[in-house]
C-alpha cells in the first residue's frame, strides 16, 4: 500500500528573544542626537546652581511689595519685615538658616518628580536612553521600583503642594498693585514680572499629566460627568505643550527672582507705571 509523502516546508521561525537585539553599532543616526541631552544638563546644573547660591544666600529677596518666588512665603521671625505672608512666621526663631530652604523642597519635588522633567534629566545625567534609537550603557533596568527612583511615585502629592504655592504666588503678585506706603491702584515692571510668572506657574501645573489624571481619571462615561470632561478637554490641549510650560515657568522662576535681587541690591530702580 503506497503512502503518500509531502515535501518539507520552510522552517517555523524561532520564537522571539525577550531579550534586547543584539546591535553592534551604538546608533545608526548621523544627526547631532548628543546635543539635546547635552543642553539639557547644562541648563539644569545651571539653574541647580543659580538656586542654591540664591537659597543660601539670604539677601535681597523682598523690595517694596516685590518678593522672590524662592522666599515666599517667607514663615521665620528672621525673615525681612513686611515679607511674611499676613505676618505668619509659625517656625518661629529657631529657625536660623536661609528661609528660602523651607520653601524649596516643594517646588523642587514636584519638578523632580514631574514626567517630563523625568525623561529630561534620565536622558541627560544617567543616559537612559541617551536619545531615541541610541543604546544605553546599562546592562539591566529596573524602573522606579527601587530606591531613589520610588519616590517619584509622590509626584501627585507634590502636585498638591505646588498648586497651594501657585495661589500665593498670585497674591504676592496681587499684592505689588500697591505702591511702597501700600497705597493699591498702582502698577510697576516688577508687578508685570510677578504677574507673568505666576501665570507660567499655573499653565505647567495645569498642563501637568497628574491635572489631567485628577480631571478625567477613573471615569467610564464622559457623559455623565460634563464639567469634568469639560476640564479633561481643556487640560489635554495644555498637556501637549508641557515641555514648553515647563521650561518657560523654570527660566521665569529664576529670571523673577534675579529681578528682585537687582531691584533689593539697589543695581537699578523698580520702573512705576502709575
Amino acid at each position: 500500500m503506497a503512502t503518500d509523502t509531502i515535501a518539507p516546508g520552510p522552517e517555523a521561525p524561532a520564537p522571539l528573544s525577550p531579550a534586547r537585539a543584539q546591535i553592534e553599532q551604538k546608533t545608526l543616526r548621523t544627526d547631532r542626537w548628543w546635543l539635546s541631552p547635552l543642553l539639557t544638563m547644562i541648563v539644569l546644573i545651571a539653574f541647580i546652581f543659580y538656586a542654591t547660591f540664591r537659597a543660601f544666600q539670604n539677601a535681597d529677596y523682598y523690595t517694596g511689595n516685590l518678593i522672590s518666588p524662592f522666599y515666599s512665603p517667607c514663615i521665620a521671625t528672621k525673615c525681612v519685615p513686611g515679607s511674611s505672608l499676613g505676618g505668619f512666621k509659625p517656625f518661629g526663631d529657631w529657625w536660623s538658616i536661609s528661609p528660602a530652604l523651607l520653601i524649596l523642597i516643594f517646588p523642587l519635588g514636584f519638578r523632580m518628580t514631574c514626567y517630563y522633567y523625568r525623561k529630561a534629566y534620565y536622558r541627560a545625567f544617567w543616559l537612559s536612553p541617551q536619545a531615541c534609537a541610541v543604546a544605553e550603557p546599562h546592562e539591566k533596568y529596573t524602573g522606579e521600583r527601587r530606591f531613589p527612583l520610588i519616590l517619584n511615585n509622590s509626584h501627585r502629592y507634590f502636585f498638591y503642594a505646588g498648586l497651594i504655592f501657585n495661589v500665593i504666588l498670585t497674591w504676592d503678585a496681587i499684592l505689588a498693585f500697591r505702591n511702597a506706603d501700600g497705597a493699591w491702584g498702582h502698577m510697576s515692571l516688577g508687578t508685570l514680572v510677578l504677574l507673568a510668572n505666576a501665570t507660567m506657574l499655573w499653565l505647567y501645573s495645569a498642563s501637568c499629566h497628574s491635572c489631567r489624571h485628577i480631571m478625567g481619571g477613573k471615569l467610564k462615561h464622559f457623559s455623565k460627568h460634563p464639567l469634568r470632561y469639560k476640564g479633561w478637554t481643556l487640560v489635554s490641549k495644555l498637556n501637549h505643550k508641557h515641555m514648553l510650560f515647563a521650561w518657560i515657568s523654570l527660566f521665569g522662576v529664576a529670571l523673577t527672582d534675579a529681578y528682585v535681587a537687582l531691584v533689593a541690591n539697589g543695581t537699578f530702580s523698580n520702573p512705576t507705571f502709575f
